[in-house]
């Protein structure tokens, strides 16, 4: 039997610079919102402020503006695509651009907030930029969601927009990454395997790749994969899942690091690291496999008893929906250092 994603209604693809956010109507969306707000005052004001206006999800000038997120848009392949953008105040020469994708379900917006990762921009000087996908989905090839079966071009607009930022804020091009969460992990996982060229390492949470997904990079990616081994919706053994836009197949999560360790040429037995446990019914174990082709590397964090979450994020939903969440380590942090130790 295949593990099941809960979904939210469709919705507007997203918004223009001079607009607002959009407020959904549907009562689904809305009552994922309303528990958003329950938990903000449950966590306290310091928290509430990182995750402020984020809908629960499930499975330009140099400087900042004042506002925590600001909104803009490209075009791309006919259609208005939006974002959200961070540049830290008074950076003039990023070390980096992170593209942290959603899960299906939200928007970047929510991506951004849940994962503070402008904080972490912030504190280390790199741009974050948070793309909105058509639908609250991505076309990452399983064909399990409305852009995939409309033909949207997802990687064309990220490389596009990637392009764009590289060139209007002088960030290196051997210092761009991506990271995301369950379908914003299986985009993740496309755009190294489609646009090694761009991408010196990515970073996937609890999301692997469509068993029909080829992947041939062009040329050595750095990966971070994370993954809870009893995560309820994209299954760690692989196999059947049903995602927001439909069923597809995907593959297990040993055997997606199995596959980047061998496109990158690592060593076959990795090293490992088991991180102190803090008491939240997971365990966390580090596999490095290192040295690999041109100076990359593959680390896996295997979260045994950990479900579809984000690490170090607060938690959001129950345990009975979405598993138990990890907080041996922030993945945001954890993120940015690998990153920062593997640009090109």
């Amino acid at each position: 039997m295949g593990f099941v994603e809960p979904g939210f209604p469709s919705g507007p693809v997203g918004h223009d610079v001079s607009m607002t956010p959009p407020v959904p109507v549907e009562f689904a969306r809305g009552l994922y919102r309303a528990r958003m707000r329950l938990a903000q005052a449950r966590i306290g004001p310091m928290a509430a402020t990182l995750i402020c206006l984020v809908a629960c999800l499930l499975p330009g000038a140099p400087v900042a503006s004042a506002s925590p997120f600001r909104s803009a848009q490209i075009d791309f392949g006919g259609l208005v695509r939006t974002y959200e953008l961070h540049v830290p105040a008074g950076v003039e020469h990023p070390s980096g651009l992170v593209v942290n994708l959603h899960a299906a379900g939200a928007t970047g917006r929510d991506q951004a907030a849940l994962t503070h990762y402008d904080a972490v921009a912030d504190a280390h000087g790199f741009v974050t930029v948070h793309p909105d996908g058509i639908d609250f989905s991505w076309a990452d090839g399983r064909g399990a969601s409305m852009p995939d079966r409309q033909g949207v071009d997802d990687v064309g607009f990220i490389a596009a927009l990637v392009g764009t930022l590289v060139a209007e804020y002088g960030i290196d091009p051997g210092r761009v990454f991506a990271t995301g969460l369950s379908a914003g992990a299986f985009m993740a996982n496309r755009l190294a395997c489609d646009r090694a060229d761009l991408f010196a390492a990515i970073a996937p949470v609890a999301g692997t790749l469509g068993t029909n997904v080829g992947c041939s990079p062009s040329r050595p990616v750095s990966v971070l994969a994370t993954h809870g081994t009893a995560d309820p919706i994209v299954p760690y053994d692989g196999g059947g899942m049903t995602g927001r836009g439909g069923a597809s197949d995907v593959v297990a999560a040993p055997a997606m690091v199995q596959r980047w360790q061998q496109i990158d040429r690592c060593p076959g037995t990795p090293s490992q690291d088991v991180l102190p446990g803090n008491g939240d019914g997971t365990a966390t174990t580090g596999l490095t496999y290192s040295p690999c082709a041109a100076g990359t590397a593959v680390e896996f964090m295997r979260i045994d008893g950990g479900g579809h979450t984000w690490p170090g994020a607060p938690p959001i939903l129950p345990v009975q929906e979405v598993g138990a969440a990890s907080h041996a380590f922030d993945a945001s942090e954890a993120s940015w250092q690998f990153f920062n130790a593997h640009g090109r």
